[in-house]
C-alpha cells in the first residue's frame, strides 16, 4: 500500500508497521472526545490527523465518546461533536461508538485482574491516596488494603457495583509498583464510586472507570491499530501498555504528538466554559470563540481548517502557532470561492448633480476575479450613492488619494466623480457630498481608461438594502492570554474591541437574497458571512470572517471632521 505524499514521524511509524505487517496491513484510528463540552480548534487538529491517516492509508476511522464521567457529560455535547466531526470531513461511516457500551466487558476484565492478584479494593480517601504516592525522590507507601485476598476483593468490588458504599469511600486500584519513577504506575485507580445518572446508561452503574483504565481497553475492543494522543499522555503510555499486557488482549500502539496551541487564543475547556458561564461571550457558538461551532458561525470553511492543519503538520514538541496562519488559510480558501459584493459600513451620501434625475442604469461587475467561471452580475447605479466615510476627507492628509474637495476618484465598475461641494450639519459634521461625474469614463466608453489615483466602492442609495454587520476581532489583546500581572487572570487580557456592531450599513441589492451561511468578499473590507442563526430575508445580519490581507488602514487625524 503506497502512502500519500505527506510525511511526518507518525506516518513513518505507520509505514514501518505496514512493512512488517504488524497489524496485518491495517490502519485503524479513532477520535475519542469526552462529551463534556464543545470541540475547539485543538480538537480539529486531532480530527484531521486521525481521519486523514485513515483516508490516506485506505483504513478506518472511529468516532468514540469517552463517556466515563457522568457528572460532566451531556447529550447536547454528543450531538454537537458528531456534527462538528462530520463538518470537518471526518468519515466515521456508521461507527459512532461509546466507552459506556463497553462497561460490562471492562468490569469483567477488572475481575480478571483481581483473580490474577493484580488489582485490589482500597479504602483510602482521595487525599490519603495522594499523600501515599510519594515524591520524585521518595517511593510511595503501599496501601494497608493492598494485600486483601482475592475473595475479599471480589466481594467488595461486587458490593461497590451494587451501590452499597458512598461516593469516595472505596476505589479499585491496580497493583503495580509504588516505587516506580513513573507516578502513573504507583497503583493507579481503575474504578471510583459515583452515584450519578449516566446520559446513556441511566442508573445502571454507580462505579465508573478512570480514563487510564478505559482508554486502552476501548482501543483494544475496537481493533484500533494506532492510538494517537497528545503529549500529556506520553507518561501514561507505560500504564496503557501494562493494562493490555496484564490482560493478554489485543494491543494497539499509542503514539503521542504535540497538541495545538494558537496565539491570542485560549483552548482550555475550563477557561472556555468560564467565558460562556460568565457571559463574556454570547455562548459556545459566539464567533469570537475558538470552538468549531464558533468558527462555523463566523463563516470559516471546513476546507480552510483542514488546510491549516495540513500546513502546521504534526510534531513531537509543543509550540505556539501564530493565529495569523489560520487567518491566512481562511483568506486563501475564500479568495477563490467567495463571491464579491459591495457594501458600505459607515455610509455618507453622494449626490451626483449632473446625473439625470430619475435615471438609473445597470453596470457589469465581476463576481470573482480569481474564478472566471463565476461570471458577472449587474449592479444598479443612479444619481445618489453611498460611499464609506473613510473614503472622504475634507482636509486630506499627505498622500491621501481618495475623495476630497476638488479631487477625483473612480467608482468601482462605474464612473469617475469629482467632489464639488461639502454639505454639513449645524455641528459641522459632513452629512452629504455633491459631486459631478464624467459620463465618458464607464467601461466601454471613450475615456474608460482615464487615469485617477484611487478607486473606491459604493452602492446605489435607491437600491441599497439595510443590514447589520458585526466586526469580529481577536478575543484577546496579548499573544499569550495567560501572561498577566500578579493578582489577575486571563480575562484581564480580553480585547474590549473584539466586537463592533454596525446597524446603518448599506449593501449591494443582490445581497437581499442571501441565505444564512452564504459567504462574500465585501470589496476592500474583508470576508463576511450571513449569520447562520439570525440572518433572514427580513433582517440581514453579516459577520466579518476575516479582514483582507491588505486591509485598509483607518486614517486617524486629530480634529478632522468627517
Amino acid at each position: 500500500m503506497e502512502p500519500k505524499e505527506k510525511s511526518d514521524f507518525i506516518r513513518d511509524i505507520i509505514n514501518d508497521d505496514l512493512k512488517t505487517n504488524k497489524f496485518n496491513g491495517r490502519v485503524h484510528t479513532r477520535f475519542p472526545p469526552e462529551p463534556n463540552g464543545y470541540l475547539h480548534i485543538g480538537h480539529a487538529k486531532s480530527i484531521c490527523l486521525n481521519s486523514g491517516l485513515a483516508k490516506d492509508y485506505n483504513g478506518k476511522f472511529n468516532l468514540r465518546f469517552d463517556d466515563t464521567n457522568p457528572e460532566k457529560e451531556e447529550q447536547e455535547y454528543v450531538d454537537s461533536i458528531v456534527d462538528d466531526v462530520r463538518w470537518l470531513g471526518g468519515n466515521f461511516e456508521d461507527r459512532i461508538l461509546f466507552a459506556s457500551d463497553y462497561f460490562g466487558q471492562m468490569y469483567q476484565w477488572a475481575v480478571e485482574l483481581i483473580n490474577k492478584g493484580k488489582a485490589f479494593v482500597c479504602d483510602l480517601t482521595a487525599d490519603q491516596v495522594r499523600e501515599s504516592r510519594g515524591t520524585l525522590t521518595e517511593p510511595g507507601k503501599e496501601s494497608p488494603y493492598r494485600n486483601r485476598s482475592v475473595e475479599e476483593n471480589l466481594d467488595l468490588l461486587d458490593r461497590m457495583r451494587k451501590g452499597e458504599y458512598p461516593d469516595g469511600s472505596k476505589t479499585l486500584r491496580a497493583k503495580i509498583d509504588m516505587a516506580s519513577p513513573n507516578f502513573n504506575l504507583r497503583d493507579p485507580i481503575m474504578y471510583r464510586i459515583v452515584h450519578a445518572g449516566h446520559h446513556r446508561q441511566g442508573n445502571q452503574w454507580c462505579i465508573y472507570p478512570t480514563y487510564d483504565w478505559a482508554h486502552g481497553l476501548e482501543d483494544s475492543i475496537e481493533g484500533i491499530t494506532h492510538s494517537i494522543c497528545t503529549l500529556e499522555f506520553e507518561n501514561h503510555r507505560p500504564l496503557y501498555d501494562w493494562f493490555l499486557d496484564a490482560l493478554g488482549i489485543y494491543h494497539p500502539q499509542q503514539i503521542e504528538f504535540a497538541r495545538l496551541n494558537v496565539s491570542y487564543t485560549v483552548l482550555s475547556k475550563r477557561k472556555l466554559l468560564r467565558l460562556v458561564q460568565e457571559k463574556h461571550v454570547s455562548g459556545w457558538d459566539d464567533p469570537r470563540m475558538p470552538t468549531i461551532v464558533g468558527y462555523r458561525r463566523r463563516g470559516y470553511t471546513s476546507e480552510a481548517i483542514r488546510n491549516f492543519c495540513d500546513m502546521i503538520g504534526v510534531a513531537r514538541r509543543d509550540s505556539v502557532i501564530d493565529v495569523a496562519l489560520l487567518e491566512y488559510s481562511i483568506r486563501e480558501d475564500l479568495n477563490t470561492h467567495a463571491q464579491r459584493a459591495m457594501a458600505v459600513l459607515h455610509p455618507i451620501k453622494i449626490v451626483i448633480t449632473n446625473y439625470p434625475e430619475g435615471k438609473s442604469e445597470e453596470l457589469d461587475a465581476v463576481n470573482n476575479p480569481e474564478n472566471e467561471s463565476a461570471g458577472t452580475r449587474k449592479i444598479p447605479f443612479g444619481r445618489e450613492i453611498y460611499i464609506e466615510q473613510d473614503d472622504f476627507r475634507e482636509v486630506p492628509p499627505p498622500k491621501y488619494y481618495r475623495l476630497s474637495p476638488g479631487t477625483e476618484v473612480r467608482l468601482r465598475y462605474a464612473y469617475i466623480i469629482k467632489c464639488e461641494k461639502v454639505m454639513q450639519d449645524e455641528k459641522g459634521n459632513v452629512v452629504e457630498l455633491h459631486c459631478t461625474y464624467d459620463p465618458e469614463t464607464r467601461s466601454g466608453l471613450p475615456n474608460a481608461n482615464r487615469k485617477v489615483k484611487s478607486t473606491i466602492h459604493w452602492v446605489s442609495a435607491r437600491h441599497a438594502v439595510d443590514a447589520e454587520v458585526r466586526l469580529y476581532d481577536r478575543l484577546f489583546v496579548k499573544e499569550n492570554p495567560d501572561d498577566v500581572e500578579e493578582g489577575k487572570d486571563f480575562l484581564s487580557n480580553m480585547n474590549p474591541a473584539s466586537l463592533q456592531v454596525l446597524t446603518r450599513c448599506k449593501l449591494e441589492s443582490m445581497l437581499a437574497s442571501s441565505k444564512p451561511g452564504d459567504r462574500f468578499q465585501f470589496e476592500r473590507l474583508g470576508y463576511f458571512a450571513a449569520d447562520i442563526k439570525e440572518h433572514s430575508a427580513s433582517r440581514l445580519v453579516f459577520n466579518r470572517i476575516v479582514t483582507l490581507k491588505d486591509a485598509w488602514t483607518k486614517i486617524e487625524l486629530k480634529g478632522q471632521k468627517k
